[in-house]
């Protein structure tokens, strides 16, 4: 029986008059490698921080293990501005923090690389340890926590470790070079123990190479450490290699889902995507 993770329900996020997400909704089932494609500003991120609570959409309905964590509809000015469907389907507002939604299993990497910059390697993951840490500010005080505190270093050289990323601990995150960082963010993402994990464009600006390094790398976590993963992602063979199943938006609308082959073949597709991205770098 498929076990959906992650299920989307007519998501709208509109700012002003500008409808960045149009009524999407997909699944992501357990285990899979799930990838959100589409040209620039067609709203893939958009619905990342939708996900991840950074963004409280204007409309729809996000669950995560049939536990819903975002839920909102057109309130205030709102109302009257909306431009989307389903208006008055929903009817509660429940919009968990990114940090809660976090505990709850999601962990993201960002488009641009976002890591501490001027702290190590190690204390990069270190930090995002914490996320779990079993101590209160009680312990902290009084230093009763060094146990714990021990558990999560051996943790996170543990982590390192299988990541290749022990041999530069003590190196500064911003000096590694731009691959290594891409795997230093993803690593520190697994440090708060996800159960799904959102990419978004970790291929951006890697060679060919490194981008079939980084296919393998993502699937190899995927059965490592028992993941579910959704992707964003411009490079087509990647995508094409690695995806179960595939969704495609285009100004903010689904226009097409399927597996690879019915993506490749699907003229909706071609036409507003495939076709502007064979000539650079899918064939």
């Amino acid at each position: 029986m498929t076990e959906t993770v992650l299920r989307l329900e007519d998501i709208t996020m509109q700012f002003q008059g500008v409808v960045a997400v149009d009524n999407v909704s997909l699944e992501v089932n357990k285990g899979e490698i799930v990838a959100l494609i589409g040209p620039n500003g067609a709203g893939k991120t958009t619905a990342f921080n939708c996900i991840t609570g950074i963004y409280e959409p204007t409309n729809g309905r996000i669950t995560l293990n049939n536990e819903i964590i975002v839920e909102n509809f057109p309130q205030g000015k709102m109302k009257n501005q909306y431009k989307g469907e389903n208006q008055g389907k929903y009817t509660k507002s429940v919009v968990y923090s990114p940090d809660k939604i976090t505990l709850r299993g999601i962990a993201r990497t960002f488009q641009n690389i976002r890591l501490f910059k001027a702290l190590t390697v190690f204390d990069n993951v270190m930090i995002a340890k914490h996320m779990r840490a079993k101590q209160n500010v009680f312990s902290a005080v009084f230093r009763l926590n060094s146990k714990e505190e021990r558990r999560m270093r051996e943790e996170t050289m543990a982590l390192l470790k299988e990541q290749n990323l022990d041999q530069y601990k003590d190196h500064i995150a911003s000096s590694l070079p731009y691959g290594l960082q891409r795997r230093l963010e993803i690593a520190r993402a697994l440090a708060t123990q996800p159960s799904l994990l959102l990419l978004d464009e970790p291929a951006a600006g890697m060679n060919p190479q490194e981008s079939q390094e980084l296919a393998d790398f993502i699937r190899d976590i995927r059965q490592r450490y028992n993941l579910t993963i959704l992707l964003i992602e411009h490079h087509m063979d990647l995508v094409m290699e690695i995806s179960d199943r595939i969704y495609v938006l285009d100004f903010g609308k689904m226009i097409s889902q399927g597996v690879p082959d019915e993506i490749k073949n699907d003229q909706k597709v071609i036409d507003a995507y495939l076709g502007v991205v064979e000539d650079a770098e899918y064939s």
